[in-house]
């Protein structure tokens, strides 16, 4: 008999750590997919990006060094492999954008054209996109590094190689995105 209850405590303890094990794998693999989601989006803006920056070469000859900027932004992106270089090249991306839209506003001639409204229009609905896709990475992120070292499935992650992932963030453009906008009518 205690031999029995014994082995019950071994089967049951072992069960639970196969369901601590599963839930830590569909949880990495529910961040993969999230990121997946990010990578849609991140394929859209790097096919819209040339065609903004034709359309402001146009208007903004002088403004070549920040053209420049963002198609080096946009290959080194799109030729980023693992998950952690994608997010640092987008954060670039996204950093090198933001200085096209502070450009743009010196241009009310381009600000009119068509054609550039329209990409802008498309570009910032792929942002919006995007940024519902981050948070829904960051949210599945957080989900697994919870899951990752919260006691008792953390003595599974230690065992089997699980880690704590980082979120996909503003960092550096933090501090900026603090400040108010400036707003000159020159």
């Amino acid at each position: 008999m205690p031999f029995l209850f014994f082995l019950v405590i071994i089967v049951a303890v072992f069960l639970f750590a196969v369901v601590l094990y599963n839930r830590l794998v569909a949880l990495r693999n529910k961040r993969e997919n999230a990121f997946a989601d990010i990578d849609v989006q991140l394929r859209q803006r790097h096919d819209l990006v040339p065609q903004l920056v034709d359309t402001v070469k146009g208007y903004a000859k002088h403004e070549k060094d920040l053209l420049t900027d963002i198609t080096n932004a946009r290959s080194q992106a799109m030729n980023a492999n693992s998950i952690d270089e994608k997010i640092m090249a987008e954060k670039k991306l996204g950093s090198v954008l933001h200085g096209l839209r502070i450009a743009v506003e010196n241009y009310p001639d381009l600000k009119a054209n068509q054609n550039f409204m329209q990409l802008q229009e498309e570009l910032s609905d792929i942002e919006n996109k995007l940024a519902a896709a981050r948070r829904f990475f960051n949210a599945t992120t957080t989900e697994y590094n919870t899951a990752v070292e919260s006691f008792p499935s953390n003595l599974i992650a230690q065992n089997f190689n699980f880690k704590r992932e980082v979120l996909f963030d503003l960092e550096a453009r933090r501090e900026e995105m603090s400040e108010p906008p400036k707003v000159d009518f020159e």
